[in-house]
């Protein structure tokens, strides 16, 4: 029997979701939807990427839009911005972040909060008119593709672009194959660090070479079945396939229609493609595609550039990229400038000048990162420093503390149904305690520390040095918000994902114990000892000892209230758990 969500989507999916979504917001908005009809709607309407907010925020909803590889050309993200000033405001401020603002995803896209369905007309008028979109950024559907954010900009060992770009003109845009068993996730690098982090992805396509016919040829590896969540992550497998960058888009396509024609739609808490791969095998996977979905013969894989991969690898800074904070050379001559968002909240005014200073000093084009920050691209020597003297820089700096480098975060119980604590805000306060309580040795330049509201890991938790996972706690008998606390997780040439050592810490006590942690980190490292690499070296019994939860002075407020109690209409219960299904409104792509 197919799952109750197939039922909702059955009969409107796709592309015709949106002139219904229209027609309500023309009708009076979220009260045109039947009471009786809403879970329906509300399930179709995330194909256009429109999510409704949690329980007590009737009426309001979150808008994801996607661009394809973290990609802003000129005038977007000001759009973006003046949207987000104008229609992206709640009925009261945020006390850390304020009204009106932007979230970057871990999946270089954006999202927009307190929308409500009757201006969604003028959103996409607006967002659209500068070729902006939100249609198959949510739901059970290809999500939002991500990729090297400065493809074309920075030297690629395969050029990446053209296979982003038919991904998204032609394989997103296909509407019969919008109604999937579950999201699915593809990425494409084609450079040597490995910033898309295949690993973790669906489908992913990585670097690589093979000799064919006596001559050695670039193109792609495949790897595929890979993602986080659920405490059941996996890393993506090798299908043992090598294509050629013109064969590429032909042996995605091919993954991507087998899982929907033959992917489970009964039981969503294992329907991900990462369970449809572990069921079927690669062998059987593979000579599926080759059988029935692809026309060309297909290539054994070839040799990757794994054991190079730097990007959030655990690796020490002289070794090569890590993220894309900083400054950087283009391949052009130019420069790119890379600025640190802690948790990835940007206000509306702030995203508007950093508009204007990539119009000012660059092409005007901005790039997202999977690490919840924009790059300003195309930056001349004779401009760069003035850019950087810019005052809003110092807001955003591309040189960052260590923390605020390595920081990402989840919505949280701020709008996700199912997340169990409170994220961004209680992420942006431990930052600003860490730098003030913390000394790191100065070779140390960043500490990724991911929070994630619950066990769907959309802040990624699961590939930190320090992960963070949202829990409830009983303290002085009361229930609390907690943490579980893991170390050692990141990608690389050898992904793994966090050991637990702390269970249930709650909230008020965990910076005492993550900086019990980093303390010894200091004290007991080797020279040049990366987090990872000392976590690996180390008894766990030992990473249990120092991270001893303790009080501190740092103030953890909405303790004992999971919905928040600066929402003065959101009074009802957190739910109780996750479930494992998609939340209402999740922060991920």
């Amino acid at each position: 029997m197919a799952h109750k969500k197939e039922e909702l989507k059955e009969g409107c999916y796709g592309d015709d979701v949106r002139k219904h979504l229209l027609e309500f917001a023309e009708n009076g908005g979220y009260e045109a939807i039947p009471e009786d009809e809403r879970e329906k709607w509300f399930t179709r309407f995330k194909f256009w990427g429109l999510f409704h907010q949690r329980s007590g925020q009737e009426s309001y909803f979150m808008m994801r839009l996607t661009n394809a590889s973290g990609i802003l050309e000129p005038d977007q993200l000001r759009t973006i911005g003046e949207v987000a000033r104008d229609y992206a405001k709640g009925p009261v401020e945020n006390p850390e972040f304020g009204n009106g603002w932007i979230d970057l995803t871990t999946r270089q896209s954006v999202q927009l909060h307190w929308i409500k369905l009757e201006d969604v007309p003028e959103i996409w008028e607006q967002l659209e008119s500068v070729g902006v979109h939100s249609r198959s950024s949510g739901g059970d559907t290809m999500r939002n593709i991500s990729g090297c954010p400065l493809h074309g900009k920075a030297e690629e060992f395969v050029e990446s672009g053209p296979l982003l770009e038919r991904f998204e003109e032609e394989l997103r845009k296909d509407d019969a194959l919008a109604n999937m068993p579950r999201k699915f996730n593809i990425s494409v690098s084609g450079c040597t660090v490995g910033c898309a982090q295949d690993s973790i992805n669906d489908i992913g396509f990585e670097p690589a070479t093979k000799e064919l016919d006596g001559e050695e040829v670039r193109g792609f590896n495949v790897r595929i079945g890979g993602g986080l969540g659920g405490r059941q992550p996996r890393a993506a497998t090798p299908l043992d396939v090598f294509v050629r960058p013109e064969n590429a888009y032909e042996v995605g396509r091919g993954f991507v229609e087998l899982y929907h024609d033959y992917g489970n739609r009964q039981n969503r808490s294992k329907n991900r493609a990462r369970f449809f791969a572990e069921d079927w095998g690669m062998e059987k996977i593979r000579e599926t595609l080759q059988d029935e979905y692809v026309d060309f013969e297909m290539h054994t894989a070839g040799e990757d550039f794994r054991s190079k991969y730097t990007y959030n690898a655990g690796r020490p800074v002289e070794d090569g990229q890590h993220d894309h904070v900083g400054v950087g050379d283009q391949k052009d001559g130019r420069n790119y400038v890379g600025l640190s968002v802690p948790v990835g909240r940007l206000p509306a005014e702030d995203a508007i000048e950093l508009a204007d200073h990539a119009d000012e000093y660059g092409s005007g084009e901005v790039r997202l990162t999977r690490r919840q920050n924009p790059v300003i691209v195309d930056v001349g020597d004779d401009d760069l420093e003035d850019l950087l003297a810019e005052p809003v820089l110092e807001e955003y700096p591309p040189e960052p503390s260590p923390f605020e480098r390595g920081a990402m975060a989840c919505t949280g119980t701020e709008f996700c149904s199912i997340a169990l604590t409170e994220t961004k805000g209680r992420m942006a306060r431990m930052l600003r305690w860490l730098n003030r309580n913390v000394e790191l040795p100065d070779d140390v330049g960043k500490i990724k520390m991911h929070y994630s509201g619950c066990t769907a890991d959309c802040g990624q938790a699961m590939t930190a040095d320090i992960g963070l996972q949202g829990m409830r706690a009983r303290k002085n008998g009361e229930m609390v918000e907690a943490f579980d606390i893991g170390v050692g997780g990141g990608v690389g040439e050898n992904p793994s994902f966090i050991d637990w050592i702390q269970q249930r810490v709650p909230a008020d006590e965990a910076p005492g114990a993550i900086r019990s942690l980093l303390e010894a980190y200091a004290a007991h490292r080797a020279d040049g000892q990366t987090f990872r690499q000392w976590v690996e070296a180390t008894a766990e019994e030992q990473l249990v000892e120092f991270c001893e939860p303790e009080e501190t002075d740092f103030d953890a407020p909405y303790m004992d209230d999971a919905k928040q109690s600066w929402y003065p209409f959101a009074e009802s219960e957190s739910a109780a758990a996750a479930t494992g299904e998609e939340s209402a409104a999740p922060s991920d792509d």
